[in-house]
């Protein structure tokens, strides 16, 4: 499990391919691998989100996430600092920076590369590994954070005994960087997938933080166990 997140915001928690366990070796297993391969591309280049990133110069599909929960809980102000891990390729760290502005300051952090963004300060690692967390600390150089983002998520295996405990990890180390950063009243939002230590986490979050709201973005797809927690008013 990492901190890292080599699930980028196109990733298997989106409806991307997957690792299928017991899959044959054979030319069936390859043909099958290739049909999947190819049904997945006809899907996402299909999606109208992906489309539209095209379109509008977003990153990725995941820039729509993000302005939706924007515009129905107003997660940016003008001057915020804020926090964006598993940033690659930079799909929320665009909206947040657009929306913070040269007053403000955005951290983005991912073990992939990232492409340099107007506004954004980019630190490249694992995040299971302290020496990123030290890096993000030394950037804030003291400043309180009104806002840490997660996107991040595990390489997908498909066998959710494995995926599963990986992606709480995850949130888990997210809500550690929230609680060591966040100014009193600030705000956290994390992808989390439903399913076993769910219920528990969601319990931890209503300690820490005046109210929590569950949400599932349009952009987000039917189909995954992808959900969003927005925690407000840190009690610091």
């Amino acid at each position: 499990m990492a901190r890292s997140t080599s699930s980028s915001r196109n990733g298997a928690s989106d409806g991307s391919r997957r690792q299928q366990p017991g899959a044959s070796k054979g030319s069936a297993g390859k043909s099958s691998a290739s049909k999947s391969s190819a049904g997945w591309l006809k899907e996402h280049f299909d999606d109208r989100f992906v489309q539209q990133s095209w379109q509008d110069g977003y990153r990725s599909r995941a820039s729509y996430k993000l302005l939706a929960l924007d515009e129905k809980d107003r997660l940016f102000k003008p001057g915020m600092s804020v926090i964006d891990l598993g940033a690659a390729p930079g799909g929320w760290s665009q909206v947040a920076a657009d929306r913070v502005g040269p007053e403000g300051m955005v951290i983005a952090s991912d073990i992939l590369e990232m492409d340099a963004l107007a506004g954004v300060e980019f630190i490249q690692g694992d995040f299971t590994e302290e020496a990123v967390l030290e890096a993000i600390l030394a950037v804030l150089d003291g400043r309180p954070v009104d806002l840490v983002m997660s996107d991040m998520a595990p390489n997908m295996s498909g066998m959710s005994a494995i995926d599963q405990p990986q992606a709480m990890y995850l949130v888990e180390l997210a809500l550690d960087l929230a609680r060591q950063t966040l100014r009193p009243g600030g705000r956290f939002l994390a992808k989390v997938f439903q399913g076993e230590g769910f219920d528990a986490y969601l319990k931890e979050l209503r300690e820490s933080f005046a109210k929590v709201v569950t949400r599932k973005p349009e952009a987000s797809r039917a189909r995954s166990r992808e959900v969003y927690l927005l925690a407000d008013g840190f009690r610091g």
